[in-house]
């Protein structure tokens, strides 16, 4: 069903949240009338960081504007003729509002239909059977929103008592100069008469004495109520704290890992919309309650009462300021990270995020964020909170970068696009670990005012460190630049079989029989059973230092190879589940030696990185037995020649793909298609034009010339044409 379709019957808050994503910047009747075109559209296909895509974006406009304006001439009577002038509005107020930012567009839409697929998601879960993940996630979303509901009643309960007690101090304040001034009168009456002030003064002490008894149990009253207050902030504080704890200590957290793990070839990390909602709504609770609190100090202030409410007022006033810095310096993140492994000389991007910069109101004073690049060691101080110095590591060009805000999505975002490594400084760490081991991290430094300068943060964030080589782990976020020295090996094959899909790009992962391949190779091992690596584990050394038995390289280097080899010529081959790979010898031996002779398969080369070599069964002609072959192994080099499937079609004696199949059935539709007899003949004709054109040119002195120009059919009949010009004028 259309996304459209299903918002369309959202209820409550969900239906509220839907109809706050369209405004003047994009209209809801464009979304309802051009449901099916927008939803059509490739829009996650444009990388909005990629100026170069711009023009991508731009044709997109035009075609919306097009749609639009097909849509109103198709409107015919008199609803239709109202609604034909509003459609054409709209497209002319799209193309004037984003015909000079076209990228801007695509932001808006993308966040337009993530935001509806997740309400539609949200308000289906509760009753669509998609397994418990979704039932847990679907319950902890409820949690969190339930948490911030209560938080609003409560800050809601806290501005009427607010109210209510600043409206009985002005009060009391009246009623405490009404007995200033009783008391100024009755000083007054010491120049009267006796008789004067004997006749007067009884009824201004009665006077008196009332307002002193109302101002007493007044000021009782405001003391209760203050504490009251101050009780009900403490409240609402701790419920913040566990709130922003859940949030940013869970949420965030697990979305980092997501991130992680999506830079090793997991899925899309996803889900930063929501984590900035949410924080959005911290931010504005946290600012409200700070106002609160800093209104009744101001209160406590105007009529100092004597009592605790002093103390209790600056630990609120603390507790707030330290909830809402930890949101600030926590919500500046990493949108997209640069690649894992940096070159010098080499252009890299990298966008930062702050998710509550809209709320705050931080884009009013657009920051600047600086990029720069440091060792392990000064990352683990600023871990630490220790005070070390502004050196780098390093040099990266355009490594500054001022902030952005985006009216339509509400994102504060600083967007590196150009920056470059330009040198790197190691230090002396002779014999400890090698050169391309040594880790490093790019750290992003900006400083927030909020509220009018009113409070300043000074905010870091940087990269997870890594080692270049690849480490893959599984579980949740670990320290920066703490390698672990083993891994179980089921988790290492999670990652393994991750990256494999990424970097070849794959739905065919590696199944249970290649992973115990894998283990065998690792560890050197004969066992079958996946049960027996279950509780084994790999060190780094095992991963990638130590070189495999009688091998020059590491278990690694070797699976690396398989990669690329793969990804570059061999991915439809893996699809089409035509290359069975992780076998050794021996058991490519034992597989084939019970099928008829001519039955091959292929597998991944073990003396060689990045190889995959053909074995197959057939006669000895030297004995009157059968065996296995096994070609020499073919690599990138010989693929960049000729393809897999041609070198399987030219070797005639490869009868059956194993088991049995056909190889033409398997591979005919990857040959080249052969030369037609025209251009056979052709080709040969062009071969001995070829021979005497040379033999001709060495006779006059043109070979020089030859040999310095690339010999093309263009070439050759170019110059054929002038010496024809010349000897036939």
């Amino acid at each position: 069903m259309a996304v459209w379709i299903q918002a369309q019957q959202l209820q409550g808050d969900a239906l509220h949240q839907m109809q706050s994503l369209y405004g003047q910047h994009f209209p809801i009747e464009v979304r309802h009338y051009l449901s099916q075109w927008i939803e059509g559209q490739l829009w996650d296909a444009i990388d909005l960081e990629n100026p170069q895509e711009e023009l991508k974006a731009k044709r997109l406009l035009d075609s919306l504007i097009q749609e639009l304006q097909k849509k109103a001439e198709h409107q015919v009577g008199e609803d239709g003729f109202l609604l034909k002038i509003k459609l054409g509005h709209y497209a002319s107020q799209l193309k004037s509002t984003y015909d000079r930012c076209p990228l801007e567009l695509v932001r808006c839409i993308k966040h337009i239909l993530y935001t509806e697929q997740r309400l539609v998601r949200e308000a289906t879960n509760s009753s669509s059977p998609v397994g418990s993940l979704m039932d847990s996630m679907s319950q902890k979303y409820h949690q969190i929103n339930q948490a911030f509901e209560e938080l609003r009643v409560l800050t809601q309960d806290t501005e009427n008592d607010l109210r209510k007690l600043q409206h009985n101090q002005e009060y009391f304040i009246i009623q405490y100069q009404e007995s200033l001034r009783i008391q100024a009168q009755l000083s007054s009456l010491a120049t009267l008469p006796p008789a004067d002030r004997q006749l007067r003064e009884p009824s201004l002490l009665s006077k008196r004495a009332t307002v002193e008894a109302w101002l007493t149990r007044e000021a009782n009253t405001l003391q209760k109520y203050r504490l009251g207050l101050a009780e009900k902030h403490q409240k609402t504080l701790a419920l913040l704290r566990k709130q922003q704890t859940v949030i940013l200590d869970d949420e965030l957290i697990q979305w980092k890992r997501r991130q992680q793990l999506a830079g090793n070839g997991g899925p899309p990390e996803g889900g930063l919309d929501i984590l900035q909602s949410w924080c959005e709504k911290l931010a504005e609770t946290i600012w409200q309650n700070r106002q609160q609190i800093r209104r009744a100090e101001h209160l406590r202030q105007q009529l100092p009462i004597p009592g605790p409410i002093e103390e209790l007022l600056t630990e609120l006033n603390s507790t707030i300021t330290d909830i809402i810095s930890t949101l600030v310096t926590s919500t500046f993140i990493i949108e997209k990270q640069p690649p894992q492994v940096l070159k010098t000389q080499t252009k890299f991007a990298a966008t930062v995020r702050l998710l509550v910069g809209g709320k705050l109101n931080v884009h009013m004073n657009p920051p600047q964020v600086k990029a720069t690049i440091i060792s392990e060691q000064q990352a683990k101080a600023l871990l630490k909170n220790e005070n070390t110095r502004n050196d780098s590591s390093g040099e990266i060009l355009n490594n500054n970068c001022v902030m952005e805000y985006h009216q339509t999505t509400g994102t504060l975002s600083a967007h590196f696009r150009n920056m470059s490594l330009k040198r790197i400084r190691r230090s002396d760490r002779r014999g400890a670990e090698s050169v391309t081991e040594e880790k490093f991290t790019i750290l992003f430094e900006s400083q927030f005012s909020v509220g009018g300068n009113e409070l300043v943060f000074q905010v870091k964030v940087s990269l997870r460190g890594c080692v270049p080589s690849k480490w893959y782990l599984s579980g949740t976020g670990r320290v920066p630049f703490i390698v672990p020295d083993k891994v179980l090996w089921p988790q290492l094959c999670e990652a393994l079989n991750m990256k494999y899909k990424a970097e070849v790009q794959s739905n065919r992962g590696l199944s249970e029989e290649n992973l115990v391949f894998l283990a065998q190779k690792a560890f050197s091992s004969s066992c079958v059973n996946p049960e027996d690596y279950r509780n084994m584990t790999m060190t780094w050394s095992q991963f990638n230092r130590e070189s495999l038995p009688g091998r020059n390289f590491t278990f690694w280097q070797w699976f690396d190879g398989v990669m690329e080899l793969t990804k570059k010529h061999l991915k439809p081959h893996w699809n089409d589940g035509a290359i069975l790979g992780f076998v050794n010898k021996q058991q490519a031996q034992d597989m084939l030696m019970s099928k008829p002779n001519g039955t091959f398969l292929l597998r991944f080369s073990d003396s060689e990185i990045g190889g995959i070599t053909i074995a197959w069964v057939a006669e000895n002609p030297n004995k009157a037995e059968r065996m296995v072959w096994n070609l020499m192994p073919y690599t990138t080099k010989d693929f960049s020649i000729r393809s897999l499937a041609d070198r399987i079609s030219d070797l005639n004696h490869l009868l059956f793909l194993y088991p049995d199949r056909p190889k033409d059935e398997v591979f005919s539709k990857y040959y080249t298609p052969p030369l037609c007899k025209l251009d056979l003949y052709l080709s040969t004709y062009f071969s001995s034009f070829l021979t005497w054109y040379i033999q001709w040119c060495e006779k006059v002195y043109w070979l020089p010339w030859i040999l310095e120009t690339p010999l093309t059919p263009q070439h050759i009949f170019s110059s054929v044409s002038l010496i024809s010009s010349i000897i036939y004028p």
